[in-house]
């Protein structure tokens, strides 16, 4: 075949290639829908989606019924009815749990599909690039002296210029086209990994849920071998476990990361953290004692292997050399089986959380919170500015705020929880902020609910305490 027809042919299959790749995603998702059937995963999806949806209702079904349970008179009857609505609770958390979990499997396959897929393109395109470039490489070296000397007229050595300078712009095109697929690539590779960290952390939560049911009915059989089912003895029963003043006053409140402390002093921190927020002190004592079990089944890390390396550490870093604190001594949680550790001190706040609140600003854009890039954000530089420095302010202190310092643990919980609405004074508005400090965006998915009723029972709890105390 004829040097030209040969180029021509090549030409006219590289634009050919080049724009079926510029269809890019779409012709992509018409052959996948071919291989996994993506209409049955959608049908499956939808039915699970249906199902947590159910499960939802339910849960805040029985949430309606402690709520109205609570307001009572104190009874048998009544604590019992209490601890079912509980147990109930909780075995529909592991059932959401599941679905959950069901729900992500399904989304897990899709966008391992979509990768490999975008992978393969990716392949496929560097070898077509290759091949353009090797092709290059060959008319760009024929000089005109050869050219003269091929016997070519002068029209076919025009048309070998125009040839070439057309496959040059298929070059650049497929380049970028190339680029494009690269960062579609990344992009679905970063959602992926969100959606198996999603799914691994749900995994755990489930071990905590059932540890939590487990409670539940070991209290319920405890109540029931103590009272045989009778109110007087239910009664009885009630007035021999009940604590007294001098019970509450030795009793230690654990904390995370730092040394238990006194309750007594726990409630008067918790006291002043509520009284500077409008946040109620046995809430802020229920997220702290939650957090701080939650700490306890995660472990214990280091910031230079289990925090975040990109938007944590730079901060971290600049923290501990504002406090004068050497980071490798400092305690952080460790990673879990999903995402990363690294939360600092009684209150569990992580380096780039604790920013807003202890003061630290990025000098790029003189914020504590993201606004553009993420990753160039959390880079720095970072500055700490007193003016910023939210708890020294409402403290009224001459240091910077310390997240492994006590109080300033209690009254950093205690703004946060403001932030995210527990200052409206309700039981729904508390359990609320309490699942968005747990679960962000995935707050009113009931497959983390246990974190909202954990903190809430912790809270009746210290509450009681409280009560108890003042009425002396």
């Amino acid at each position: 075949m004829h040097n030209f027809m040969r180029r021509t042919v090549f030409v006219y299959l590289l634009c050919f290639s080049v724009l079926s790749l510029g269809a890019g995603y779409f012709a992509f998702e018409t052959t996948l829908a071919a291989s996994i059937d993506e209409a049955t995963i959608a049908k499956r999806r939808a039915q699970l989606e249906s199902e947590l949806a159910h499960l939802e209702t339910l849960i805040k079904q029985q949430q309606e019924i402690l709520q109205s349970k609570q307001g009572e008179r104190v009874s048998l009857e009544r604590d019992l009815e209490i601890i079912d609505a509980e147990i109930s609770k909780s075995r529909l958390a592991i059932d959401a749990q599941r679905v959950a979990i069901a729900d992500l499997t399904e989304d897990i396959f899709l966008k391992e599909a979509t990768v490999l897929e975008l992978q393969e393109k990716i392949n496929r395109e560097k070898e077509s690039l290759a091949g353009l470039v090797r092709r290059t490489a060959e008319l760009d070296d024929q000089s005109l002296v050869e050219v003269v000397f091929s016997g070519k007229s002068f029209s076919e050595f025009f048309e070998e210029v125009d040839d070439f300078h057309e496959v040059k712009l298929a070059l650049e095109k497929s380049f970028r086209e190339l680029e494009g697929l690269r960062d579609k690539n990344l992009d679905a590779a970063q959602i992926l990994s969100n959606r198996k960290a999603e799914e691994e952390e749900l995994h755990e939560l489930q071990k905590l849920q059932r540890d939590r049911l487990q409670n539940q009915e070991s209290e319920k059989a405890k109540v029931l071998r103590a009272t045989k089912g009778e109110e007087s003895k239910y009664q009885e029963y009630i007035n021999t476990n009940q604590k007294t003043a001098a019970q509450i006053r030795t009793e230690l409140f654990e904390l995370r990361g730092t040394s238990a402390i006194n309750l007594v002093d726990a409630i008067e921190f918790a006291t002043f953290a509520g009284n500077k927020t409008g946040v109620r002190p046995a809430f802020i004592l229920g997220v702290l004692k939650q957090e701080t079990r939650l700490g306890e089944f995660l472990g214990n890390g280091t910031w230079s292997v289990d925090m975040h390396p990109t938007r944590d550490r730079p901060v971290f870093q600049v923290i501990v050399s504002t406090l004068g604190l050497d980071p490798n001594s400092m305690p952080v949680s460790a990673k879990p089986g999903y995402g990363w550790g690294g939360a600092m001190g009684p209150a569990q706040f992580i380096p780039s959380t604790w920013a807003c609140y202890g003061g630290y600003i990025n000098l790029k854009t003189g914020g504590c919170g993201y606004s553009s890039s993420v990753a160039d954000f959390y880079a720095g530089p970072w500055k700490y500015d007193a003016n910023a420095d939210r708890l020294r302010v409402v403290r009224g202190k001459q240091s910077p705020s310390n997240p492994w310092d006590n109080q300033d643990a209690f009254l950093a919980t205690a703004l946060y929880m403001k932030d995210l609405g527990a200052d409206a004074g309700t039981l729904a508005a508390e359990r609320m902020a309490a699942l968005k400090y747990f679960a962000g965006g995935n707050a009113t998915n009931p497959a983390y609910a246990f974190y909202g009723d954990g903190v809430m029972g912790h809270a009746a709890d210290f509450q009681s305490d409280i009560d108890i105390l003042k009425s002396l």
